[in-house]
């Protein structure tokens, strides 16, 4: 208890926190805020804090997902809000303790789970993909889009949202008709070959259906096909949300077949969840129940790994705030469907999957991660030498989309 006392009463300097210990005995840090909502948890056994307090980035979340810390006063993401709101990025601070010998263990216990050969890269995948497809169905959009959404305005809802990123990816390609490339939706846009790649047998069952339901099966394919397994050339490669489940140790080996796969004049679009600053690690919580095996980069891993084989970054774009807005409306809309969620699996699931949602939008507003986007070429010549096609395309693309 003394130990999680001394470092809250460091960290919680804006909004009020009490906590009510298992002994009933009550603390209280920091001070009302106007923008923040006063919060108190309490504990349900003595050992809980010192478990927090020996790693809160990462047992934070387990502590509340075996309730052995209860959120009394406000809710789950008001608690997860309020102390991410004290540990902001770009004012150096952290909840994430990589120090001495447990860090040291933290560390290398981090670089294994990122060694994601190809038959653990599909269990992977599978342990969070393969969830029922209703489950998606509750809190997505419409068109089922489980990556960050672009709001053109913070006002827009979600389906809006999501249509804007697909405009906003495709005008970064810089389309023509006819071009082999990866995505369902760039056929409505080109009518183009498109070949889509999952390891996720529930992604692949749902794309193949939806391309018979379109019409589009006769030039969509879809297969369940690891990226190190693909062969041919095309003018356009798309990779929305994947590469957080390739690993570092397998950055070059990802970028040399990106540039292998590509035509002489083909452009390709990373789009892909990172960390701000240098190179770290994946908490203990991610990668035992949400996310085993993943890995968000920094820009500086990215880049250096993709201009050792001679792809040229020709657009970066740090999206910033835009996956928070997104993760606001899934967690909205998950906590909408909390009778059907905890009848598709249990109390104990939703609970998870709050945490997830809300701890991962108060990450993306305080934390040190981001989204970036980053366009490549094979060739300097294969792209315009302005910016300005970009626009064009996407208030066209975005149109076309809308009134779809």
């Amino acid at each position: 208890m003394r130990l999680l006392d001394t470092f809250l009463a460091k960290l919680i300097t804006k909004g009020r926190l009490t906590v009510i210990w298992a002994d009933g005995s009550r603390g209280s840090y920091g001070i009302s805020a106007p923008d923040l909502p006063d919060v108190t948890v309490r504990f349900t056994d003595r050992l809980a804090p010192l478990i927090v307090a020996i790693n809160p980035h990462a047992n934070t979340g387990e502590m509340l997902l075996e309730e052995r810390m209860i959120v009394e006063q406000g809710t789950i993401r008001d608690f997860l809000m309020l102390t991410l709101a004290n540990a902001v990025w770009e004012e150096g601070r952290t909840l994430l303790q990589t120090n001495g010998l447990l860090g040291a263990w933290r560390k290398f216990r981090a670089t294994l789970d990122r060694l994601n050969w190809p038959t653990r890269a599909r269990r992977n995948v599978a342990h969070h993909y393969d969830l029922s497809d209703r489950l998606y169905d509750l809190f997505l959009d419409k068109d089922r889009q489980y990556s960050c959404a672009y709001f053109t305005d913070p006002g827009n809802d979600l389906e809006t949202a999501q249509a804007d990123k697909t405009a906003h990816i495709l005008a970064k390609l810089a389309l023509e008709p006819g071009q082999k490339v990866l995505d369902i939706a760039i056929n409505r846009i080109t009518g183009g070959e498109v070949l889509g790649i999952t390891l996720s047998e529930e992604q692949l069952g749902i794309s193949r259906r939806r391309a018979e339901q379109a019409g589009v099966a006769d030039k969509v394919r879809f297969e369940l096909l690891d990226y190190r397994d693909v062969s041919g050339q095309f003018d356009r490669i798309v990779s929305v949300g994947m590469f957080e489940h390739v690993g570092p140790p397998f950055y070059r080996r990802f970028f040399a077949q990106c540039h292998e796969l590509l035509t002489p004049d083909g452009v390709m679009l990373l789009h892909t969840i990172g960390r701000l600053g240098g190179p770290g690690m994946t908490d203990r919580f991610t990668s035992r129940y949400i996310f085993p095996g993943g890995y968000l980069p920094a820009l500086s891993e990215i880049v250096g790994a993709s201009e050792q084989m001679r792809l040229i970054a020709t657009d970066i774009e740090n999206l910033r705030l835009h996956y928070a807005y997104t993760l606001d409306h899934w967690y909205e809309r998950t906590l909408a469907a909390e009778e059907e969620i905890v009848r598709l699996y249990d109390a104990r699931f939703f609970r998870l999957w709050q945490i997830y949602l809300a701890g991962a939008a108060a990450s993306f507003r305080y934390g040190g991660i981001t989204v970036y986007q980053l366009q490549y070429a094979r060739s300097r010549h294969a792209l315009p030498i302005t910016r300005g096609y970009m626009g064009e395309a996407e208030a066209e693309i975005r149109e076309r989309l809308r009134s779809a």
